[in-house]
């Protein structure tokens, strides 16, 4: 067993272990921090199926609710299918490491991380990084080098490595950084508006850790590494690939030069099988069928040096835009007449549909994870058919890529929304919303068009966001010394080009930030020129919404539901409930709302209409409500007895008016003034130390000026010894009271005045 460490800045270590567990996998990593541990396990395929031209690489990523000593709180008990947050630390994992692999090495690789332990103070995402890349590193895997990967924040004024997860919600960054001891390779991560000069400055923050690591994870190979298997890099007929320049290159250079992308692949298409007709034509059946794949790989290569060499050659990409120039914009917002907000958002061939809906507490996303149960009030999901790219392929669920995608558009998204606590303890923004981005057409881009669309339909929606955010895609093009930066790119400048490098931001700052490089190394001057031309690129677009839509409307969508929020006493909530859920649902039922309450007593109302959310308020209120001593409220009468009147008030509590309190005269009978069911003005004079209510009806109507005080004084003066009957607070019977044995009446709709 062997084992290396290493001290990071922000006083964080990790700790690389093999030679322990599974030592029949080809190469296996523990790499543990504080209390978490993750062990990535490789192994590979000892000879290339036949007929593969591609790197089979699978990265799997599993966490283990053992770890922090949980069983799973599905039917099964046990761990299902990867979860959202496992397929995004997958992707992680998979796109730095997959540049990193010699050409022509096609042997079907697996690498399984699983995470062992977990402290919930150390994040195991970028330690799955770090043991995939010590694993291969000493295995007989030829990985070309090792990468390394650490989090950076920014937390009270300082760049900090690997923050406590507890720490997280207090920084401004939020950024996973990969890559070799040169060079940076993949960045993904969200921040609060940051500057480009911060991001930059983070990056070489955490660059210089990932050097440490890499180091660490040498000094491990140089323990135990084993000898690389050999494969062989494969080469093209030299023949052949001058059949193919000849025969093709003016005429790809043309074609390459269509900009409508269905005629250029259709052309492009024709172009191949017209060269290998004639190729087969000149060789012969026999020997074409051995040269077939030589002929495709040339035909691949030329296309990708042809459209590169043109881009430096002449600052012209292959749809006749500068390197700059941000492709047309169309936007349209109300598109769907139901939904609560939506939005048609086309840039060039990248067109996005995208909805927002509005829902309650109820809506909210349950997530399942290692730190436990957890509730999302914000998600978005990204849908990519096969049609939006004239595809024929098997309807399925979303994908990694799907996936990955929503999660980028979401984390650019997420730090505009008016979310938070307001001094009284309610949500200032009270719902839960859901964003779907259904690509309806896509030619690079299609991410950073949800996050444009979202914005607009969020804006639709009358959701008060902070500010627009919007996504632009960024490429480069790399020949020796000659770079190029490229402006929202379309998809085959993706795939032909050396960076994937997208930008979120409002006017403000970067919100989310994505980065994928298949070059070795780009330098701050490089980063700092893409950074400050996606600004100009975000700066247009954010005017062509502007253009649209300038502010988010005024008022909700008449189909979304209002919600209304309000503070209980929590000793109240019994009493808003009720016997099995019976009060609260009468008050749903009787005003057509959905009523949610929380432990803390914070009550929301969803409703159709403010009638309604206003009528259950009112309801909830009165149940809630204390009477209070010197208060007129409106009553009903529940009882008639000889003595007096019990009147039912707010918060179905009840209270008595003796007789002698119902008229400024003599009153013989309590019928002679009130019947059961009269709606009855009464002034609460006294609250016992028993808890009974003492009402008075002859002092709230002079208080309403509906009585001569002066009346009222001549006759109470002159009752003297008169006979009144029982008298609160003394020995008779006064008969069930208030809080005791009696049926108390509930849930009728009363004002207090």
């Amino acid at each position: 067993m062997e084992r290396v460490s290493v001290n990071l800045d922000s006083g964080v270590s990790l700790e690389f272990e093999t030679g322990r567990i599974a030592k029949q996998a080809q190469g296996a990593v523990i790499c543990r921090s504080g209390e978490t541990m993750v062990l990535s396990a490789v192994v590979v395929a000892p000879d290339v199926r036949p007929g593969t031209d591609f790197l089979p690489l699978t990265v799997d990523y599993r966490e283990k609710f053992y770890a922090v000593g949980q069983i799973p709180g599905n039917f099964f008990r046990r761990e299902a299918r990867p979860s959202e947050r496992e397929i995004l630390v997958c992707r992680m994992t998979d796109r730095p490491l997959r540049p990193l692999f010699p050409k022509g090495f096609y042997n079907e690789m697996l690498v399984c991380q699983n995470v062992l332990s977990a402290d919930n103070i150390n994040n195991p995402d970028v330690l799955s990084i770090n043991a995939a890349s010590a694993a291969l590193h000493i295995s007989k895997i030829p990985l070309l080098e090792p990468i390394g990967a650490v989090r950076v924040g920014f937390i009270d004024g300082a760049f900090v490595v690997n923050p406590p997860q507890d720490q997280m919600p207090d920084s401004e960054l939020d950024i996973v950084i990969a890559g070799t001891k040169d060079a940076i390779t993949m960045v993904e991560g969200q921040a609060l508006e940051v500057s480009e000069d911060m991001m930059l400055d983070a990056l070489e923050f955490g660059h210089a850790n990932i050097q440490k690591i890499i180091a660490c994870i040498e000094e491990l190979r140089a323990k135990c590494g084993v000898e690389k298997m050999a494969y062989v890099e494969p080469t093209l007929n030299a023949d052949v690939v001058a059949d193919v320049n000849a025969l093709a290159a003016s005429r790809l250079k043309d074609a390459l030069g269509i900009s409508d992308k269905a005629l250029r692949y259709d052309t492009i298409d024709a172009l191949k099988v017209e060269v290998k007709e004639q190729l087969a034509a000149k060789y012969g059946e026999e020997r074409f069928a051995e040269v077939a794949g030589d002929v495709s790989a040339a035909f691949g290569s030329l296309k990708k040096n042809t459209m590169r060499q043109a881009v430096i050659e002449t600052n012209v990409r292959m749809d006749g835009r500068a390197l700059d120039q941000v492709r047309p914009i169309t936007i349209e917002v109300g598109v769907l007449p139901r939904a609560h907000g939506s939005a048609l958002f086309t840039r060039g061939e990248t067109q996005a549909l995208v909805v927002s809906t509005l829902g309650t507490s109820r809506d909210e996303m349950r997530l399942d994870e290692l730190t436990g149960d957890a509730f999302s009030r914000f998600y978005l999901h990204y849908n990519f058919p096969s049609w939006s790219v004239g595809e024929v392929r098997r309807i399925s669920g979303p994908g990694r890529r799907e996936i990955g995608h929503g999660k980028l558009a979401e984390r650019a998204l997420e730090n505009i929304l008016p979310f938070g606590d307001t001094e009284d303890g309610r949500k200032d923004f009270p719902y839960t919303i859901r964003i779907v981005s259904e690509i309806t057409e896509s030619n690079g881009s299609s991410s950073m068009a949800t996050v444009c669309g979202g914005t607009l339909s969020l804006m639709d929606a009358g959701v008060p966001i902070e500010s627009p955010v919007a996504g632009i895609a960024m490429g480069m093009i790399k020949e020796g010394d000659q770079i190029r930066i490229l402006s929202d790119i379309l998809g085959d400048e993706d795939h032909l080009g050396d960076l994937d490098f997208k930008v979120c931001g409002s006017a403000n700052g970067i919100t989310a930030f994505q980065m994928d490089t298949k070059v070795k190394g780009l330098t701050r001057e490089t980063m700092r020129n893409a950074l400050a031309q996606a600004r100009g690129g975000l700066d247009h677009i954010l005017g062509k919404m502007n253009e649209c839509l300038a502010e988010p409307r005024k008022e909700l969508s008449p189909y979304a539901p209002r919600i209304y929020t309000m503070m209980i006493d929590p000793d109240k909530i019994r009493d808003v409930i009720g016997p099995g859920g019976k009060i609260i649902r009468g008050i749903q039922a009787q005003t057509n709302s959905t009523i949610t309450i929380e432990d803390d007593g914070s009550v929301t109302v969803a409703a159709v209409n403010q009638a309604d959310a206003d009528a259950a308020l009112s309801l909830i209120r009165e149940i809630t409500t204390d009477v209070e001593v010197g208060e007129i409220y409106l009553g009903t009468v529940v009882r008639i007895l000889p003595f007096g009147a019990f009147v039912s008030l707010v918060g179905q509590k009840e209270g008595m008016v003796h007789i002698s309190e119902l008229a400024p005269g003599r009153v013989n009978e309590v019928t002679d003034v009130l019947d059961v069911g009269d709606e009855v003005e009464v002034k609460v004079i006294e609250i016992d130390q028993m808890g009974r209510v003492n009402l008075s009806k002859v002092q709230a109507d002079v208080e309403r000026g509906r009585v001569d005080p002066s009346e009222v004084e001549d006759k109470r003066g002159g009752r003297g010894d008169r006979d009144r009957g029982p008298r609160p607070g003394g020995d008779r019977d006064r008969g069930p009271r208030s809080g005791g044995d009696r049926d108390r009446k509930g849930g009728r709709d009363r004002n207090r005045r």
